[in-house]
């Protein structure tokens, strides 16, 4: 039998949640995922990053699984006067071993729902050219906006590719 997923918005990080996050981060690094870090990312440089994310502009979200997090999601509010109606999805990412399973989607959806919440109606993205999360994005109702190419560098020191999304949220 399948073992059901628990989502959850984090609004302060306990010890275990910076200790799972920050594994979560280097194991999906080291799996090739594009999220502003290349493989070999040590442990410590992933805490780091972490212990920098929440604030009164960032929402995030966790997926579950016997109580190990296997995904995440961040909303990044803008806050320049004149782009209150906007925001941006960040840093999706799904434990290797737990795609496939419906966690991108229900991650971003609860995103989408909160962009609501907060009067946001248009989202954009961001994401490397290729990648699986392209598929999903489109599947999901966002719209490409343009490419730009050698945007970011590969594992391989290479540069590839960003694709840039949008949604306006009805």
């Amino acid at each position: 039998m399948a073992t059901a997923f628990f989502y959850r918005e984090v609004t302060q990080f306990t010890a275990d949640d910076l200790n799972q996050l920050s594994q979560l981060l280097v194991d999906v690094v080291g799996e090739g995922a594009s999220i502003g870090f290349l493989p070999h990312l040590s442990y410590v440089e992933a805490r780091a990053y972490w212990s920098d994310v929440l604030g009164k502009h960032v929402k995030m979200w966790v997926a579950e699984r016997d109580g190990v997090i296997v995904g995440t999601i961040q909303l990044h509010l803008a806050t320049k006067p004149n782009s209150l109606h906007r925001a941006e999805i960040a840093k999706l990412m799904v434990h290797p071993t737990a795609g496939r399973q419906g966690i991108g989607r229900a991650l971003l959806l609860m995103t989408e729902a909160r962009a609501r919440v907060e009067n946001r109606s248009l989202l954009i993205l961001d994401t490397r050219e290729g990648d699986h999360s392209n598929q999903l994005y489109l599947s999901m109702g966002y719209q490409e906006a343009g490419r730009i190419p050698q945007y970011v560098t590969s594992a391989d020191g290479g540069l590839d590719a960003t694709v840039i999304y949008y949604k306006i949220l009805s």
